[in-house]
C-alpha cells in the first residue's frame, strides 16, 4: 500500500492541536468518502494517509491539461460523493462533525476519481444536540467561508453546506470562487453572483467549463449549479441538509421541483479585511483579518 504523509510546522503549537484532533477525530470516523488516516507521530507532527494517486480536486479542476480529463460523469460523481461524506459527517456517524474547511484542496481522488474528504485539523465536533456554536477566531479559507462564519464566528453544519455548494458550483464552472471575474466579460466581479445571474437569465451555457466542449447533459449541469446555489444563499436555515442534497441528487430532481435562490451572499478581501456582501449587494462594516485564522488565501 502506498501512503502519504502530511508535515506540520514543528513550530506551531496550533499546528500540533490540529494533530491531536485529526487523530481523536479519525478514530471514530470511517466513510467510503473521507480519506483513511493510518498514523501520526507526535514528536514529529507527521500524519500518515492512504496515497490518493489522482491527487486533489483542486490540482484536476484548475489545471488546463487535468481539466479536459474530468468529463461530466466524473464531475457529477465527485458532487454526490462529497455529499455523502458530508452526510456521513453532519448526521450518520457517532460524532456531528463539522469539518471548517472543505474546499478542493481538500478533496482528493482515488484511483477511480471517486471523492474522499480529507484534513480534519481543523474540525469541531458538535453534541448530539448541539446545532451551532461560536467561536471568537473563524478558521478556515477565504472564499469558502459562509458569510455567518467568518464575519460573526456562527459555525454549523450549514458552514459546511455554504462550502459544499462552492464547490458544486466550481466543479461546473471550472472557475475559482476567490479569483476575481475581472478576466471575463461579466459585470459581476465575484462567481457566485455571475453564477446566480446567468442561472436567473436561463443562460447557463454560458457557464458551464468550456473544458467538457459541450458534452454534458444540459439538465444535470443545470440542477447541480441550482443545488449549488441553494446552498450558498445567505440565510443559513435557506441553505438544504447535505441529507436533503443527497435526495435531490440521486432522485435526479429537476430545477423545476426545487425551491428558486435568491442572489448569493458572498464574502470578499481587501489586504487585511473581510467584507459580507449580503443577497441586496449592502456591504458590511469591515473586519480586520487580524480576527479571522486563514490556512489558505488561494487553494493549494
Amino acid at each position: 500500500m502506498k501512503i502519504a504523509v502530511k508535515r506540520l510546522s514543528k513550530n506551531s503549537a496550533q499546528g500540533f492541536d490540529e494533530l491531536k484532533n485529526e487523530l481523536v477525530l479519525a478514530n471514530r470516523l470511517e466513510h467510503k468518502n473521507l480519506v483513511p488516516l493510518l498514523g501520526v507521530c507526535l514528536q514529529e507532527k507527521l500524519v500518515v494517509y492512504e496515497y490518493m494517486p489522482n491527487g486533489s480536486l483542486h490540482t484536476s479542476l484548475f489545471n488546463s491539461e487535468k481539466a479536459h480529463q474530468l468529463d461530466w460523469t466524473k464531475r457529477n460523481t465527485i458532487i454526490s460523493g462529497i455529499a455523502r461524506g458530508l452526510l456521513y459527517l453532519h448526521e450518520e456517524s457517532r460524532l456531528k462533525v463539522i469539518h471548517r474547511d472543505l474546499k478542493p484542496s481538500n478533496v482528493l481522488l482515488d484511483l477511480d476519481m471517486n471523492p474522499k474528504i480529507s484534513d480534519f485539523g481543523l474540525s469541531r465536533a458538535f453534541g448530539e444536540d448541539q446545532s451551532m456554536d461560536i467561536t471568537k477566531r473563524p478558521v478556515g479559507t477565504l472564499g469558502y467561508m459562509s458569510p455567518e462564519y467568518a464575519y460573526c464566528g456562527q459555525v454549523s453544519t450549514k458552514s459546511d453546506m455554504y462550502s459544499f455548494g462552492v464547490i458544486v458550483i466550481e466543479i461546473v464552472t471550472g472557475r475559482r470562487n476567490n479569483r476575481s471575474l475581472e478576466d471575463y466579460d461579466t459585470a459581476s466581479r465575484y462567481l457566485l453572483s455571475y453564477v446566480w445571474e446567468k442561472w436567473n437569465a436561463g443562460s447557463m451555457e454560458e457557464v458551464v467549463d468550456s473544458c467538457l466542449g459541450g458534452r454534458y447533459p444540459e439538465s444535470e449541469a443545470l440542477n447541480c449549479v441550482h443545488i449549488g446555489l441553494l446552498c450558498v444563499q445567505e440565510d443559513p436555515s435557506a441553505r438544504p441538509d447535505a441529507s436533503e442534497v443527497v435526495l435531490m441528487l440521486d432522485s435526479h430532481s429537476t430545477s423545476m421541483n426545487m425551491r428558486t435562490p435568491s442572489r448569493p451572499a458572498f464574502c470578499f478581501t481587501q489586504p487585511g479585511v473581510v467584507r459580507h456582501a449580503t443577497a441586496n449587494g449592502q456591504l458590511s462594516t469591515p473586519v480586520s483579518d487580524n480576527e479571522v485564522t486563514i490556512s489558505d488565501l488561494q487553494p493549494r
